[in-house]
Formats: structure tokens, sequence, C-alpha cells
């Protein structure tokens, strides 16, 4: 299975819209994950018409719109990879550990909200991925987003992608 993770996407208040380039391989994923601040129905309605199959979550600046949608935590079986995904996890320090308690059944945990790009494990159990934000960099060199593939039980080829600032979106 072929994986598009993202988060942190805050349309229209950081960018107009979503990449190119990320739009572009939308329809080409299996499954698309969102970890939450979407901050617009607009967007999530785009990804629900042009991915086949939607695994997201709402965040801390999402609205009723988005909370009556979708909910807190997501969880799936992808591949034969356990998957949950959430937009907080709380402070860096201590995260692996603080998320291998809360989710004990899962093999890895996508999030978002502090679009600093993320890629660990706790304890060579629960593999941790925060996707970064494609539309606001926030004090990140780049806009990122991420893929990877499912399979066999197996979490494979995960890829971080750099991304220039979209139009219409704050320097810095």
């Amino acid at each position: 299975m072929e994986l598009l993770l993202m988060s942190d996407t805050h349309v229209p208040a950081r960018a107009r819209a979503l990449p190119a380039e990320l739009l572009e391989r939308v329809p080409r994923a299996d499954v698309v994950i969102h970890a939450g601040d979407w901050t617009d129905t607009a967007t999530l309605d785009l990804l629900e018409e042009r991915a086949g199959r939607l695994l997201a979550v709402y965040g801390n600046n999402d609205g009723p719109g988005l909370r009556a949608r979708l909910p807190e935590v997501a969880y799936a079986e992808l591949g034969g990879v356990r998957f949950a995904v959430v937009h907080e996890t709380g402070p860096a320090r201590g995260r692996e550990q603080r998320c291998a308690v809360r989710f004990p059944e899962v093999d890895v945990l996508v999030f978002g909200h502090s679009h600093i790009p993320w890629d660990t494990s706790a304890g060579g159990r629960l593999r941790l991925l925060n996707p970064g934000s494609p539309t606001d960099r926030r004090r990140q060199p780049y806009c990122t987003y991420m893929t990877a593939r499912a399979a066999d039980g197996q979490l494979t080829e995960v890829r971080l992608h750099r991304l220039p600032r979209p139009p219409g979106a704050p320097r810095g």
C-alpha cells in the first residue's frame, strides 16, 4: 500500500491551497493520512473526493464543523501494520515513552501539531511519524510531507519530501 502522510495544512490561514505536488500524489496513494489542523472543511472535502481512502483526525485549530466529521484519534490496519493517528502528543521530551504507553496495540503513530518532521521509535516497537506541514514551515527550513509503503506487516520506504513555500504562505 502506498501511503501519503500530511498534517497541519491550515488552509486558508497559512496558504491559499495545498501545494500542487501534494495534490498530484493524493489520487495515486492507496491511503491518505491527515493528522489534523485543517482549519477549513473545503480541504477535507477535497481530500475525501480525491483520495481512495482517507484516515484523518481533527486538530486543536479545527472548529465544530471538522470535529463533527472527524475523530480525535483514528485507527486502521494498513498492509498488516496497525496505525493510529492523533494530532497532539505533548512535549518532545518523553514523547516516545508517553506514546508507547498510550498506544500499546499500535505499530505506527502518525501525529502533527508541531509542524516539525519526526521519525523515531519507542523501544523498537512503536514508530512515531510527524510529516511536518506542507503549508507552514514555522521554524523549519522547508514545508514537508511524507510517503511510505505498508505491506506484509512492515512499514518501508518512509520518506520526507520537501516542498517550496506555497503561494500565499507567510514567510518564516
